[in-house]
């Protein structure tokens, strides 16, 4: 008897998974303390930073969204229009219309430097290299500074041929950063400047972009890929594959874009774990989006006018949307439903090894492959010999000569794998340690914002000279932090599946 594969229509919903999905976030605090609309809001570790155009930015405690004794910021003499925090969150750095960039000890709300753009046009946005040592400010007049951060000194300066600048992106390994225009151009620089490219991302304007934490897997080249988001005036979010070497030069390809939002889309972020994309618009809702399927875990329609902001915490589940109904409202995600939403979606859409040789084809469309369509037909390929194809064989048996062409198939093939195996072990993968791949029995949260195994990192921290196990980038600080929420839900995970 043949095997039974299970398929749920790609425009629908599952009823189990609808349910779970709604009840995984819930709003837990709103801020009114803004006189005007809420510009942007920013996360560190232990604080919430919001600006606005009241001039003022605004920082609260995560333990109890309480405003701190220093709070308001206030130096600023006209609209504060982004903030954002150094990887290590000691450092708040705001950008304003009267041309300067404001650094701030978040600790006390002294002022560490004011910086002043060269051209003196407004500056729209500001952003921290992953290493603190450098900061971005774009302006409206197309030019975009890069900032010494520790002696606070004019290090290089560009700008783009039309436009304003309003989005800016580092890459997560530091080497290049990324910026959008009011004319629609994504323009990609490296470390000293240059400009590496440019390409027409939005016919009517970008409005933000941001990289994924979490690089797609490498290609047989051990190549690095990073996925980038990118929202506009064209109500439309693009996902976009970005790779950069300084042997091979830089690739920015088109990956598809998420519908949901019938408005122009002002705002997009990756959680920190790069497992979700959230969005807002002109059309009040924000929308949160599972990165892996790209579907919409849900919609949020709590502001009541346009959602100009939106923002992760690098360490817990937790969401801030701002808005020009002058609030803030922070939303939680509960861990536990939101993984088992996860398994059941995938029980549902992933039982890859049970494909037929059609549902590899209609697989190969969705990754932009679809001219391997037919050499795939014709070497009779379902979804058990797809999980097993390798780099040998794809270009010896396949015969597919284009050495990027194998990469990204055997990137997208190892995605699968992934899932696959995630799937068969049961666990989800939030519970997984990085470093061992094994449930998590004391995690704990390290300064580069990822859970560990308590004995794996300190291991780990010994023996690799204190380096990321996630982005290879020195630690900020040795300080393990407890877990206790991913513990508990943990626990609870265990106490339903080992009866």
């Amino acid at each position: 008897m043949g095997s039974i594969c299970l398929r749920w229509p790609a425009d629908l919903a599952c009823p189990a998974v609808l349910l779970q999905i709604k009840n995984m976030v819930k709003l837990i605090h709103t801020l009114a303390d803004h006189g005007d609309d809420v510009n942007c809001c920013a996360f560190s570790f232990s604080l919430l930073a919001t600006c606005s155009l009241d001039k003022t930015i605004r920082l609260y405690s995560l333990h109890d969204f309480t405003e701190l004794p220093h709070s308001p910021l206030k130096f600023h003499t006209y609209a504060v229009h982004c903030c954002c925090f150094s990887p290590s969150g000691h450092i708040l750095a705001s950008c304003s219309t009267d041309g300067t960039t404001v650094l701030w000890n978040t600790e006390n709300g002294q002022m560490l430097a004011v910086m002043e753009q060269p051209s003196g046009s407004p500056v729209r946005v500001c952003q921290f290299s992953p290493d603190s040592r450098c900061l971005t400010s774009g302006a409206a007049d197309g030019t975009v500074v890069l900032w010494n951060a520790q002696s606070y000194k004019l290090y290089r300066c560009g700008s783009v041929k039309d436009g304003s600048l309003v989005a800016c992106a580092f890459s997560p390994n530091g080497s290049f950063f990324v910026t959008g225009s009011s004319c629609g151009d994504l323009t990609v620089w490296d470390d000293k400047m240059r400009c590496l490219h440019s390409e027409k991302a939005h016919d009517l304007g970008i409005t933000c972009c941001d990289f994924s934490s979490q690089p797609v897997s490498d290609g047989e080249q051990g190549l690095q890929f990073f996925r980038l988001a990118s929202c506009g005036q064209d109500c439309q979010v693009k996902i976009w594959i970005v790779s950069f070497t300084h042997i091979l030069g830089f690739e920015l390809k088109y990956k598809s874009t998420l519908s949901g939002h019938c408005a122009p889309v002002l705002a997009c972020a990756f959680s920190h774990d790069g497992q979700m994309l959230v969005s807002g618009s002109v059309d009040k809702s924000v929308i949160v989006y599972d990165t892996n399927t790209e579907n919409i875990l849900h919609t949020l329609t709590q502001h009541t006018r346009y959602v100009t902001t939106c923002a992760f915490a690098p360490n817990t589940l937790l969401l801030a949307t701002g808005s020009m109904d002058k609030t803030v409202n922070i939303w939680q995600f509960d861990l536990e439903t939101l993984c088992q939403a996860r398994s059941t979606e995938d029980q549902l859409k992933q039982f890859t090894e049970d494909w037929s040789e059609e549902d590899v084809s209609t697989w190969l469309c969705a990754q932009d492959l679809k001219d391997l369509v037919g050499i795939f037909k014709m070497n009779n390929i379902d979804g058990k010999e797809l999980l097993n194809l390798t780099k040998e064989s794809l270009a010896d048996d396949l015969k597919i000569e284009s050495l990027g062409l194998r990469s990204k198939v055997l990137r997208k093939i190892e995605e699968l794998r992934t899932k696959v195996k995630s799937l068969s072990s049961g666990i989800p993968d939030e519970f997984v340690c990085p470093i061992t791949r094994e449930l998590m029995k004391d995690p704990v949260i390290a300064s580069d914002g990822y859970s560990y195994e308590k004995e794996a990192i300190e291991n780990w921290i010994s023996k690799k000279k204190r380096t990321s196990p996630m982005t290879n980038l020195v630690l900020p600080s040795a300080v393990l932090t407890p877990n206790r929420t991913l513990k508990m839900a943990i626990n609870r995970w265990l106490e339903t599946h080992q009866k």
